[in-house]
């Protein structure tokens, strides 16, 4: 998946818009090639999580304009784009070695996290003061959330991605914050939290929905009841 990124960032430099859809389609091919063989529970988180990243990312980008993608669009690879980080970052946090320390994992993310978000208040060129307050709410999540290794999973995945992005030329943060003033990086040390806050949505929901699945498998239909002597009632 992350060789996808990778080619996604080389590929996307040389197109115009037409080449770009195109782009996109090989990527939605790619996250349906994923999904196949996973449960219907993972299937439905990942397309959760890219139907509520795709929203945010129309507000983030089109409406609200905090980054900027090369042809000022929404590139369509970006949606499964998403998916394919989600899916990514579970793969890593269900190896051998984060199975076997998933304590250890965690605490080594947060430390990451918080570094990245010091240097980028105290040596990096753009000051990201932005940056910094995602990475206090990203720490809230592995303190607080249900799942903080799968967390940590995708932390390493947003910043591989996040830094060959921005580097490439697909997108670039703004210096300011538009309406709040506040000035990030770019990348910002704090855009894992957004994608966290993508999972958690997407695995509340999904716990939600296959929970009332159940419960309607178990319910009697009302055939059934109608057919049932009243004294067994």
């Amino acid at each position: 998946m992350l060789l996808v990124f990778v080619v996604l960032g080389l590929a996307d430099r040389h197109v115009d818009l037409t080449g770009q859809l195109g782009l996109g389609f090989a990527t939605w091919l790619v996250l349906l090639a994923a999904l196949r063989p996973l449960s219907v529970e993972r299937r439905v988180q990942t397309l959760l999580v890219v139907g509520v990243a795709t929203c945010m990312e129309v507000v983030g980008s089109i409406l609200w304009g905090v980054y900027t993608y090369r042809l000022h669009n929404l590139p369509l690879f970006v949606p499964p784009g998403h998916g394919l980080v989600y899916l990514a970052g579970i793969s890593l946090s269900e190896t051998a070695l984060v199975r076997a320390r998933p304590r250890g994992f965690v605490l080594f993310v947060a430390a990451c996290a918080a570094t990245w978000g010091v240097v980028g208040l105290t040596m990096l060129p753009r000051f990201d003061l932005g940056g910094a307050i995602g990475v206090s709410v990203f720490l809230f999540f592995l303190w607080k959330g249900r799942v903080p290794v799968v967390y940590g999973g995708v932390f390493f995945v947003v910043l591989f991605l996040e830094l060959w992005g921005t580097a490439v030329g697909l997108w670039q943060w703004h210096a300011i914050t538009p309406g709040l003033g506040l000035p990030m990086g770019n990348p910002p040390s704090g855009a894992m939290s957004g994608y966290v806050l993508f999972d958690i949505v997407a695995i509340a929901v999904t716990a939600r929905l296959l929970r009332g699945r159940a419960a309607a498998q178990r319910a009697p239909a009302p055939a059934a009841l109608a057919a049932e002597p009243a004294s067994s009632r």
